[in-house]
């Protein structure tokens, strides 16, 4: 490879590591060529690129871009996992051709978010699950709440709603109320029943009735020396002694 060709990798894997949302270093002994086309048609779909370089190359692009953590598993057969879509996806996607063919591709450990990743991390990620379905458990938390509340509001409203029409039905509410007995009424009966007396002035003088007045104590019959009727029946004239 001439100098130039080896310069134009250098760029080449330095951006792709840059660019990447993460990296993973596997061990790819004992695959065969068509297995290798297997696996990168199936990362293809995770939206992963399976690249096999030198690895004094990679070496190279990692201190191009400030990658020195990922230098540490550029020993022996290596070969480095592009991940441009979901980091979850991509690993398990490795994980299972491992179990799939036998025990190939080995992890080695990664690089993600400027930090360097052991061998059991890459292994945990592959256990995740992917970006989607998180966003669909985050969204259904956010939901569950709102969804409670809107039902306990639509509750509330309508047990409202009841209590109105109920009230309504009887009476209460509307105008259609009957109306409160007036006060006057209560009192005329305790006015009634107080003495005549108690209609004279306020200085405790009697009030003469005038004439042709009886006592309302006497009865009709209690004036026997009232004299004569003014106007005498003829025949009626007393006798003479």
């Amino acid at each position: 490879m001439r100098r130039d060709e080896k310069a134009a990798v250098i760029e080449e894997v330095a951006a792709r590591i840059q660019e990447s949302e993460a990296v993973f270093a596997v061990d790819y002994r004992g695959m065969s060529v068509s297995q290798s086309a297997q696996l990168r048609e199936r990362l293809g779909e995770a939206d992963a690129r399976f690249s096999v370089v030198k690895n004094t190359l990679t070496e190279r692009a990692a201190d191009k871009v400030e990658a020195e953590g990922l230098k540490a598993y550029l020993e022996g057969p290596t070969a480095l996992t592009f991940v441009n879509g979901d980091v979850a996806v991509a690993a398990r996607t490795l994980s299972d051709f491992r179990r799939d063919t036998g025990g190939l591709v080995v992890f080695k450990g990664g690089w993600m978010n400027g930090s360097s990743l052991s061998a059991e991390q890459v292994d945990a990620i592959a256990k995740l699950p992917s970006r989607d379905v998180l966003y669909g458990r985050l969204v259904g938390m956010v939901a569950s709440p709102l969804t409670g509340l809107a039902s306990a509001m639509g509750g509330l409203i309508g047990g409202l709603a009841r209590q109105l029409q109920a009230m309504a039905d009887q009476g209460l509410v509307g105008g259609d109320a009957a109306p409160a007995a007036p006060a006057a009424d209560t009192a005329a009966a305790p006015a009634a029943e107080s003495p005549a007396a108690d209609d004279g002035g306020g200085d405790g003088e009697q009030v003469d009735a005038g004439p042709g007045v009886d006592d309302p104590d006497a009865g009709a019959a209690s004036s026997p020396d009232a004299g004569p009727h003014p106007d005498p029946a003829p025949g009626d004239t007393p006798a003479e002694s």
